[in-house]
């Protein structure tokens, strides 16, 4: 993550100071940073297998730097610094951390070596100890521009005994270019400065309790209530931070906890490069993510509720808790998700149609399309579930609803498709239905009985399959436009399965935006049924299946989708549009 982290400070002499900040450095270092260094100079590192390894290294300047590294220095002049607004000593190089896993240099120093760097970051310190705070003076906000980049600042109190108020005033800020990057990241970073922030806090209040129980500062003020107070400051006053924490270790744990900070703050958020809109799946499939998650997050809050006392989990048990509780939903619920088996029995819809043959698998496919509930009767689960597999990619995520195994008999309105054991009886409605069709797995008489040459690899062979339906699929009749094409990519043995599967997406996509048309057309603006016929016909689905396909996968269709399009006609821009 491009970002600078720095410490700031308000000095009662010179105003807001820059104390320590780290900077990210992708490339090589530069003069001066590291440039010169050799193991036997000075750079004390502690080998570690990964992660983040820090050193400290010993700036070697060549004889023609000389005195003039400090003139063309962009910090301030020692002589317009005190001992409140210095962190490093004099000639120390700073700290470097190495990240072995990405190459990535974090190099923390009192100020940028850059001019344009320094620039921006006493800017953005200015802001946040003057004009940009939030109510209280203490707290986080956020302000920037695309010119000087964007910041996210905690301004805080750190407890002395020598300072006006007993207290002196300190920011932390992250500076970064990219606006919603950092807005997406003001939840993490707000906890973590926090935590950076109450260490600090409570190391300097035991020093300030010290102090106070040795030399009251209170009642010797007051006693010396009507001298002039700039005869009462003493060198004393303006102290450092290490002072004021009793902590020498102070610059290299603030290093380490900038370094942690940009590094973690950068891996948690990915962008990903999407080609286009996401498809209706995607969208369906985020929905259904969100409602599993918010089912899981109602389950444990009526847990908590219902165990007030319940054993506390070690550290990372909450993740795995909560990723069983999805796994376990999603193998109740209607997307059809379930436990990987061992075996893939049907590899694809070609294998599947060369395995029940084709009679066979144009009425199976038929009825899948058409929304009919698809019955598979079996002992062998995992043949029940590598069907499902197969035959759920000719629909749309949106209009799948799987029950893979049930010893009972589930009504149509709760699944499409369904897995019973051979000894459910099928009530007489069903089986002479023409909205269902059963496939009964027999153990086969013969050693084969599919056609010579498919794809099998001798797991099927000891299976018979019989498809029945009350409403069988004449073999002249049409059907609808997507089967016929479905059908003639799985005969032609120049496509490859992988290639009929782009196909089979495809073709979906096409229909789900037919769907979409559909729907705005009729659902949203109204339209009487000539002018839905007269669309049926520009879209090339007149026909009385394409229709009941069109129909059914309209259920598919996302809420986003729905809600865009309720919204959009609902809206004034919209209606004086249509006026």
């Amino acid at each position: 993550m491009n970002a600078i982290v720095a410490l700031c400070h308000f000095c009662e002499l010179h105003g807001p100071r820059t104390l320590f900040c780290t900077e990210v450095l992708h490339a090589p270092l530069p003069q001066g940073a590291g440039s010169g260094d050799s193991p036997g100079q000075g750079e004390q590192a502690e080998e570690e297998e990964g992660g983040i390894q820090m050193s400290s290294r010993v700036r070697a300047h060549s004889p023609a730097e000389g005195t003039s590294a400090e003139s063309n220095s962009p910090g301030p002049k020692k002589s317009d610094m005190c001992e409140g607004c210095r962190s490093l000593a004099a000639g120390h190089p700073g700290y470097i951390s190495h990240d072995k896993e990405t190459s990535i240099k974090y190099v923390s120093h009192q100020h940028p070596n850059h001019p344009q760097l320094f620039s921006i970051v006493r800017q953005a310190c200015v802001r946040s100890l003057s004009c940009e705070v939030c109510p209280g003076r203490e707290g986080p906000i956020f302000f920037g521009d695309e010119q000087h980049g964007f910041v996210f600042s905690h301004t805080f109190f750190i407890k002395d005994s020598l300072a006006r108020g007993f207290q002196r005033w300190y920011s932390i800020i992250a500076i970064m270019m990219d606006r919603i990057y950092l807005i997406n990241s003001w939840p993490f970073l707000l906890g973590k400065i926090r935590g950076i922030i109450d260490e600090l806090q409570g190391k300097a209040l035991k020093v300030f309790e010290a102090e106070q129980f040795g030399c009251p500062q209170r009642a010797q003020r007051m006693n010396t209530a009507f001298t002039p107070f700039l005869h009462q400051r003493n060198g004393n006053a303006a102290r450092s931070l290490t002072s004021l924490t009793s902590d020498d270790n102070l610059w290299a744990c603030l290093h380490t906890s900038f370094a942690w900070l940009l590094k973690a703050c950068g891996s948690r958020l990915t962008e990903k490069l999407l080609e286009g809109a996401p498809t209706e799946d995607t969208l369906v499939q985020m929905e259904k993510l969100a409602d599993l998650e918010e089912e899981s997050e109602s389950w444990d809050n009526s847990e908590a509720e219902e165990e007030d006392k319940a054993p506390v989990l070690p550290e990372g048990a909450e993740g795995r808790e909560l990723t069983k509780c999805l796994t376990d939903l999603s193998l109740r619920s209607d997307c059809g998700s379930w436990q990987p088996r061992k075996l893939s029995v049907f590899k694809s819809l070609r294998h599947m149609r060369q395995v029940l043959g084709a009679p066979s698998f144009r009425m199976l496919a038929w009825h899948v399309l058409m929304g009919n509930q698809v019955i598979w009767k079996t002992r062998d689960v995992d043949l029940v579930q590598s069907a499902f597999e197969v035959l759920r990619t000719m629909l749309p995520v949106g209009c799948v609803r799987i029950i893979p195994y049930s010893s009972q008999y589930e009504e149509a309105y709760r699944c499409n498709f369904l897995g019973l054991s051979p000894h459910v009886q099928i009530p007489a409605h069903v089986l002479s239905s023409e909205f269902a069709v059963v496939v009964e797995v027999h153990t086969a008489t013969r050693s084969a009985l599919h056609p010579v040459g498919c794809e099998d690899d001798q797991s099927l062979s000891k299976y018979e399959f019989v498809v029945t339906s009350g409403s069988p699929v004449a073999a002249d009749r049409v059907g609808p436009t997507i089967l016929n094409k479905i059908e003639a990519a799985l005969t032609n043995q120049n496509l490859s399965v992988d290639v009929v599967d782009q196909c089979l997406v495809c073709l979906k996509e096409e229909w789900m935006n037919k769907v979409k048309v559909l729907f705005k057309f009729t659902k949203v603006d109204s339209r009487p049924k000539e002018d839905t016929q007269k669309l049926l016909s520009v879209l090339g689905a007149a026909e009385e299946d394409n229709v009941k396909l069109l129909k059914f996968w309209m259920t598919g269709l996302s809420k986003t989708y729905k809600s865009h399009l309720m919204s959009t006609v609902r809206s004034p821009t919209a209606s004086e549009s249509r006026n």
